[in-house]
């Protein structure tokens, strides 16, 4: 009798796993391939992109016009803003309004970056904040080693994206709608841990915390705070030669990017990233540390100048994640 019961209660929990199962793959299906995305115009006519000159964010500011919204587009280098304000025009025509606004998050103050934002918007029906700028060590290091750029890494990543934020959602709280997608990485919530990238890793997962708790604030107030979280993304600083099927294009991510907006707190956009994250996720934490130490290692062991700082002397941005 007893082993019958043992059995039943096996087959009983065997199922439930596998009908569990079965049901995140149905949602994960969905929600991926099949929902539907919201129609951005109706948040407000124009949208904000920080980092919008190079990467995921230029893509984001193309793959946004493309849906008719008018740009403010954020970064420092007044010419690459005017270069990349001139490419959507070229493309989309006087149908989508550009402004630029130059900011620079490594060095200006608070004040000067609340102040830049409140003017660039001002009058304007901003629906739509993408914080997307972001910067990383210009090469892995131990914290011992970490000179001042881990300052300006917490001042972009933490700093400027929270201000930006604050001086943004008056205008949204007015009308009781508008979208805000902070760019994460998968360095801090997909590893969890990332040895020799501490300081990045650790401001990923301040923006992180922060997009889950501002979405509980502010859904009650018509507001959708949503995490996108990259992986690998076919960026410039990417030190391997890429695009492949595991690394798309900015272009292909940032589409993705955009059917998300709306919906989870969370979210992987690129659907391979997401399978590529659950099966991260099932792998023992110390396994996955491991893992990252050895990769950061490697990292240090190519000829200089390495890709990283090769970048740095090229452009006048702020680098993005390693796992964009």
């Amino acid at each position: 009798m007893e082993k019958h019961v043992l059995e039943l209660l096996a087959r009983t929990i065997g199922y439930m796993t596998i009908i569990r199962v079965l049901i995140a793959i149905c949602r994960w299906v969905w929600a991926t391939f099949l929902r539907p995305a919201k129609n951005l115009k109706e948040y407000g006519s124009w949208a904000l992109v920080t980092g919008s000159t190079d990467g995921i964010g230029k893509a984001l500011a193309f793959e946004l016009a493309s849906k008719g919204l008018h740009l403010i587009l954020v970064s420092r280098n007044s010419t690459k803003l005017k270069a990349t304000a001139d490419e959507i025009h070229g493309r989309y025509g006087s149908g989508v309004q550009v402004r630029t606004v130059v900011i620079d998050f490594s060095r200006d103050s608070l004040e000067v970056i609340g102040k830049r934002i409140e003017e660039g918007i001002e009058g304007l029906d901003v629906g739509i904040l993408i914080n997307n700028v972001g910067m990383c060590n210009s090469w892995p290091r131990f914290f011992h080693e970490a000179d001042c750029m881990a300052d300006e890494i917490i001042k972009v990543n933490v700093e400027g994206t929270s201000r930006v934020t604050k001086a943004v959602l008056p205008s949204m709280l007015i009308k009781k709608k508008g979208a805000i997608v902070n760019i994460g990485s998968g360095s801090a919530e997909i590893l969890q841990s990332f040895p020799l990238l501490s300081v990045y890793a650790a401001t990923k997962a301040y923006i992180h915390q922060f997009s889950r708790s501002l979405y509980v604030e502010y859904k009650q107030h018509g507001i959708d705070v949503q995490c996108q979280v990259p992986l690998f993304v076919a960026t410039k600083i990417l030190p391997m030669t890429l695009p492949s099927f595991l690394a798309p294009t900015p272009e292909v991510y940032s589409e993705a990017c955009l059917r998300w907006i709306g919906y989870e707190p969370v979210c992987l956009p690129y659907w391979l990233h997401s399978f590529q994250g659950s099966l991260v996720h099932a792998m023992p934490k110390g396994f996955l540390g491991w893992v990252a130490l050895k990769y950061c290692l490697h990292l240090r062991k190519v000829e200089k100048p390495t890709v990283f700082e090769q970048v740095m002397k090229r452009e006048n941005e702020p680098l993005f994640n390693v796992l964009e």
